[in-house]
């Protein structure tokens, strides 16, 4: 669906101004998070919007995750995020038999997705999982273009090949990560596992 340049390539300001119009964010929180851990660092979420936006119009972005109402650390991160440019779409995390917990937010995603069509031209999604790949087709299909944004180690390609772009993580890391000489900055996800757990993408 699109040729080795497009699919290794990141943004250029001329890929931006011809081919993208007005974009649409959907950031699946929890991927993200697992993704940046695998990388071995940790997001400038400010970096991140300014990076996946790319000088586009930006209709908006959407951060989907789990919540613990009870951990201040979080609740702070997300007000964070409600206050820098993100729309947070939240679930309560649900305590599983084995002592895990988890939200699932594909269904979320995908009917944002599919309910915004027609306002945007661009959908980037921020997710290797291959549950969203119909809703992908399906917003395609409708005329919209499809950029995912993901660690491909942790990608289906079910998700990759009904995109019209793929952009790995890896390639993207050094503009998106804090640095060192930042000030305080909230660690929202630590080893308490306050993140839905993460599952097998395909």
């Amino acid at each position: 669906m699109f040729n080795n340049l497009e699919r290794d390539s990141v943004f250029t300001p001329e890929q931006v101004l011809v081919n993208r119009g007005r974009v649409a964010i959907f950031i699946d929180g929890s991927n993200l998070f697992y993704a940046a851990l695998q990388l071995g660092m940790e997001i400038d979420y400010t970096k991140l919007l300014c990076r996946l936006t790319a000088g586009s119009r930006l209709l908006r972005s959407f951060f989907y995750t789990g919540v613990d109402r009870t951990n201040e650390k979080q609740q702070g991160f997300l007000l964070w995020m409600r206050r820098n440019g993100y729309r947070v779409i939240a679930k309560d995390l649900v305590q599983l038999p084995d002592g895990s917990k988890k939200a699932n937010l594909d269904v979320e995603i995908a009917v944002d997705m599919m309910a915004l069509v027609g306002s945007y031209d661009t959908a980037v999604l921020v997710s290797g999982d291959g549950d969203l790949a119909y809703a992908v087709d399906s917003v395609s299909y409708r005329g919209v273009r499809v950029e995912v944004v993901s660690l491909r180690s942790m990608t289906s390609d079910s998700l990759i090949n009904v995109a019209d772009r793929y952009i790995d993580l890896e390639n993207i890391k050094e503009d998106i990560q804090k640095t060192p000489r930042q000030g305080y900055t909230y660690r929202p996800f630590s080893a308490i596992g306050l993140m839905e757990d993460h599952k097998d993408n395909d």
